[in-house]
């Protein structure tokens, strides 16, 4: 199985590479931080004897991703599995009085990034009449919340592509799968914050939050059904939070 990874430079991506790579894979792992991937690059090829090949570029800016993706070997070209997880939350601010930027930057990834990493390697899996899509969505994306009105709205964009990949690519023998997590601690919510890490850690205090290493796990064990069986949309939560704002702490 060959997977490519997008935002793999730390948190779900990074671990999802860990295990890909654990389990004897060979992937293409792909972020902004040049010098993160060539670091996770030598970590992974020495301790488990596997290709990594490094494909650094901004997901936002679509010559980017198709040089990217063009520059492939033919043999890198047949890729099994693309994990959609590059992603990220900034500011949390009422609509009458949103960052502009923030808006932009997370339209710009979340949604534009995805479609363009998307066409791109979908065209190279009709190519290969086989393949699996896994979007990394969020709890975000099925509910919203006070403040959270355009990062909800992109996970909710996340959430209606799936489903329209799901049908587009239905005759080409290639699987669709959303994965949709409540609070994870990884590096989101110190982007989300632009770096404050007080408020950062405010988030996760007094509870047990999910951790990079579940969802890689999940994005595993979905890659990993039979080929007769897609699992079209998970909805995974640590066990203290029912629903985006019903969370218990201590």
């Amino acid at each position: 199985m060959l997977a490519l990874i997008t935002g793999a430079t730390s948190g779900i991506g990074k671990s999802t590479a860990e295990l890909f790579a654990k389990n004897g894979h060979n992937i293409i792992i792909t972020g902004r931080r040049e010098e993160r991937l060539h670091q996770l690059k030598l970590k992974l090829e020495t301790e488990f004897k596997i290709n990594v090949t490094c494909l650094c570029f901004d997901i936002r800016k679509l010559e980017e991703v198709e040089k990217a993706i063009n520059s492939l070997t033919e043999q890198n070209c047949k890729i099994d599995v693309l994990i959609n997880n590059a992603g990220l939350a900034a500011g949390l601010g009422s609509i009458q009085s949103g960052n502009i930027d923030h808006w932009e930057r997370m339209i710009d990834t979340n949604i534009k990034g995805l479609l363009y990493i998307t066409r791109a390697v979908s065209k190279l899996m009709i190519d290969n009449k086989k393949g699996h899509i896994i979007n990394i969505g969020s709890i975000a994306g099925k509910e919203v919340y006070a403040n959270g009105n355009v990062y909800c709205a992109t996970k909710h964009a996340v959430d209606a592509l799936n489903k329209g990949m799901r049908i587009d690519l239905l005759a080409h023998n290639i699987k669709v799968t959303a994965i949709n997590p409540g609070m994870v601690e990884t590096e989101f919510s110190i982007v989300r914050f632009d770096g404050d890490e007080q408020k950062a850690k405010n988030v996760y205090s007094g509870l047990q939050p999910l951790t990079p290493e579940d969802i890689a796990e999940t994005i595993y064990w979905v890659a990993n059904r039979p080929a007769h069986v897609n699992i079209n949309d998970l909805v995974i939560m640590p066990t203290v939070q029912a629903s985006a704002t019903n969370v218990i702490r201590n």
